[in-house]
């Protein structure tokens, strides 16, 4: 073999190694949601994700919130989503917010089974992160549910245990506070 079809095969199979994206499990009580994370459209927002994941910041963590279309009587755009966060022993130990990569940009939105990541203002986001139960176009870019229209950060997909996050999102709540939380046993890197 010539050096020049080494190097094309070393570049193919680095191409590859490259485009395949990492899954990370994410075990609860009720079960475990097998989530693809998006490295390749959503580079910043997949590599803070899993910055926490490495962590070990999840481990000990809780989905705390649950929005369903009943329990959001004040809002005229209603979305569906849990949310989850980092044990609270790190919540004041985040690492600095990151830019807000808009699905304008990275082309993903937010349909069924989405993670994303939460936040109040753009460039914002941290830690907490949520799963869409549904179609949920009005968090993309443009969408009416934050003021600002600039969407959230989607950055990956559930491949695996959307029967997990739906039952998480019919757990008892006192408005959109689960009540227990559902406690995150760990987020682990899968592939």
């Amino acid at each position: 073999m010539t050096s020049i079809g080494l190097v094309l095969v070393l570049a193919s199979a680095l191409g590859t190694m490259a485009s395949s994206n990492p899954s990370v499990k994410i075990e609860t009580k009720l079960g475990s949601i097998i989530v693809e994370v998006d490295v390749q459209h959503a580079p910043s927002t997949a590599a803070n994700f899993l910055r926490y994941v490495d962590a070990n910041h999840y481990t000990g963590g809780r989905f705390h919130r649950t929005v369903t279309p009943d329990n959001q009587p004040d809002k005229k755009v209603k979305i569906e989503v849990i949310q989850a966060g980092v044990n609270p022993e790190f919540e004041k130990q985040d690492f600095p917010p990151i830019l807000l990569e808009r699905t304008n940009v990275t082309g993903i939105h937010h349909v069924d089974g989405t993670i994303s990541m939460a936040r109040d203002g753009a460039d914002t986001a941290t830690s907490d992160f949520f799963i869409c139960i549904g179609k949920q176009p009005e968090l993309d870019f443009g969408g009416k549910r934050n003021p600002d229209g600039q969407g959230f950060a989607a950055f990956g997909k559930v491949k695996k245990g959307m029967d997990i996050v739906r039952k998480i999102q019919k757990s008892n709540a006192k408005d959109q506070t689960l009540e227990p939380p559902i406690e995150i046993l760990s987020i682990t890197r899968v592939q």
